[in-house]
């Protein structure tokens, strides 16, 4: 059967198209990152600590930004041929629907692996850390949240040059292609840069306390 995903000679052997519609997938992906929303801004004003409004949000940044690597992405890694899924099965649903926007999820795309493979094993599970640690105030928290973005920031980097310098040709409409490729993908651009500033920001002003040589950062 052919499929929807640009380039056309792309070859899926097997493919199964969508079973759930696109406001289907949308809706799902929408409830379960507003109750993982909700329930860490909930827990997070009971804290024990004063956080603040920021780093609150940042721990729902971290907590939504590591499942999604564990889980989502996760299911891709280890899914190589989720396109022949006829079950409906809903991850598999939301990989051929993200599909449209950048068919190299479809194909397995090494580099897009390659990115993938290493938020999965190691970003996502180090999200989680970061909540715990704006949760606590632990002591590294500043420099987990720096480096978690810098990496974050350095593969979206990849991930962008990778599909312009192949021609970026792997988005079938012009609405997926600025829906999903640009808007989503960019947003893993944005977010870890400004959360880079906040934190590199919060490290200079304490290394530069008096007593600075006797914290650890």
């Amino acid at each position: 059967m052919s499929h929807p995903y640009s380039p056309s000679d792309l070859i899926l052997p097997d493919f199964t198209p969508n079973l759930r519609s696109t406001s289907e997938v949308h809706a799902w992906n929408g409830i379960a990152t507003f109750l993982v929303m909700l329930v860490i801004w909930l827990v997070s004003g009971r804290s024990s600590r004063k956080l603040s409004k920021t780093d609150r949000w940042l721990m729902i940044w971290w907590a939504v930004s590591g499942l999604i690597h564990i889980i989502h992405e996760g299911y891709w890694v280890f899914s190589p041929e989720f396109y022949k899924d006829e079950s409906g099965n809903y991850f598999a649903e939301v990989w051929k629907e993200y599909s449209k926007g950048d068919s190299r999820y479809a194909s397995r795309h090494a580099a897009v692996l390659g990115i993938e493979g290493i938020a999965v094993l190691f970003v996502g599970p180090a999200s989680l850390l970061a909540v715990y640690a704006i949760a606590k105030g632990k002591s590294y928290s500043y420099i987990l949240q720096f480096a978690l973005s810098l990496v974050q920031f350095y593969g979206s980097s990849l991930y962008f040059i990778t599909a312009f310098l192949e021609g970026d040709k792997f988005a079938s409409t012009r609405y997926f292609y600025y829906s999903y490729f640009i808007a989503q993908g960019g947003t893993w651009l944005l977010f870890p840069a400004l959360i880079m500033i906040r934190c590199w920001k919060r490290i200079c002003a304490a290394s530069t306390l008096p007593d600075h040589k006797s914290k650890v950062y």
